[in-house]
């Protein structure tokens, strides 16, 4: 599909495979950007893909984020209109029905870092190295980065790696929960690839139910969500999947999903 631009997509099955393809460093500009967030509203509506996983053109970077040349001469006028570009595909990304993961082949800087962080899940290769090294040019992370990265790693991890400027290796980002799983080099899209797999085992219907909640702790107290959780589990009564789901349980065969 080359109307994406600067992004390669394939459909395996249930999951889709997005290659952040723009060399040398796989940088995003705002038409890739605007691409991206039109790619995961067209995913969003093929019933057929439950699965998202993200990696990078190359075997040296997955995004090293944003050209910097872009900010060069100080205009406002295109800060703003990148900064709204990042936000808009980054939290399209966040909001996808469907399981986002985000396979880091290598260097993740700036806004490809945010990239993977706007994703479910991160998988890393041991050679990856991770930042958001904004401060040290004079910017910020304002693709989600100042408010993702302290969710996951907490407040004084997240002021090591932006106020210090602190770059973490794949070890180091599994010890304090910035990626999930270190895989060898070259490994971390297979690895993906089989966790996908395992996401279309799921109900569709139940994983877009579940994720809502998980997402919704963030800004939610306890006491609020927790009805609304019981609510999502008595709508589920009302789609196929849950239908299915219990009936191939009791029949002991695998059930197929319909989505819906």
């Amino acid at each position: 599909m080359s109307d994406y631009v600067n992004l390669k997509l394939e459909k395996r099955g249930h999951t889709a495979v997005l290659t952040l393809s723009n060399p040398p460093a796989n940088t995003w500009t705002a038409e890739s950007l605007k691409s991206l967030a039109r790619l995961v509203r067209d995913l969003e509506a093929d019933r057929q893909i439950y699965a998202l996983v993200i990696t990078g053109e190359g075997s040296k970077f997955f995004s090293a984020g944003a050209d910097l040349k872009l900010f060069a001469d100080g205009d406002k006028a295109v800060a703003r209109e990148m900064a709204r570009r990042f936000g808009e595909a980054f939290e399209t990304l966040s909001a996808f029905r469907g399981v986002s993961i985000a396979a880091i082949n290598g260097y993740a800087m700036g806004g490809g870092l945010e990239c993977a962080l706007a994703c479910d899940i991160r998988i890393a290769e041991e050679q990856a190295q991770l930042a958001l090294p904004e401060a040290g040019v004079g910017l910020l992370p304002c693709a989600g980065g100042t408010q993702n990265l302290p969710w996951l790693v907490g407040e004084g991890w997240a002021k090591r790696m932006i106020l210090c400027g602190e770059r973490v290796d794949a070890a180091t980002a599994r010890a304090i929960g910035l990626v999930e799983q270190v895989v060898p080099t070259g490994g971390a899209l297979e690895a993906a690839l089989q966790l996908a797999a395992k996401v279309a085992n799921q109900s569709p219907s139940s994983v877009t139910a579940c994720k809502a909640l998980i997402q919704g702790a963030r800004a939610n107290p306890l006491k609020q969500i927790l009805p609304v959780e019981r609510e999502s589990f008595i709508d589920l009564f009302d789609t196929q999947d849950q239908k299915e789901g219990v009936g191939a349980f009791l029949q002991k065969r695998k059930p197929e999903w319909r989505n819906g």
